[in-house]
């Protein structure tokens, strides 16, 4: 009896490129469909961003210098700080440290 050797395939550097490739690009496309999937907190429907009516470090984002992002108000009712309110309430909130006294569409500075 003899025995047959069954052949491997070569590996080579570009079969390697090719499946790295293929892998980067498939993972791509996986992150890029699950970002597109869900929407970011400022693109809530039905949401505005509502200027100084957050306590500090409760903002969603946008904090101003020396912060980076959600919670990271460092005062309260601060004018550069936003948290996501229902649309059309922003103006009716209460803001000890806005000019008019109350939430703002657009950043301000605390009186």
């Amino acid at each position: 009896m003899s025995k047959s050797k069954i052949s491997q395939p070569e590996i080579t550097e570009t079969n390697t490129t090719r499946t790295m490739t293929a892998a980067a690009m498939a993972l791509a496309l996986g992150s890029a469909i699950s970002i597109a999937a869900v929407p970011g907190v400022a693109q809530a429907e039905g949401m505005e961003k509502c200027y100084g009516v957050s306590l500090a470090g409760k903002n969603d984002c946008a904090a101003g210098p020396g912060t980076t992002c959600a919670g990271t108000s460092t005062i309260d009712y601060q004018g550069n700080a936003w948290t996501l309110v229902p649309k059309g309430t922003c103006e009716e909130t209460a803001s000890p440290a806005s000019p008019t006294g109350f939430g703002q569409l657009e950043a301000f500075e605390e009186k």
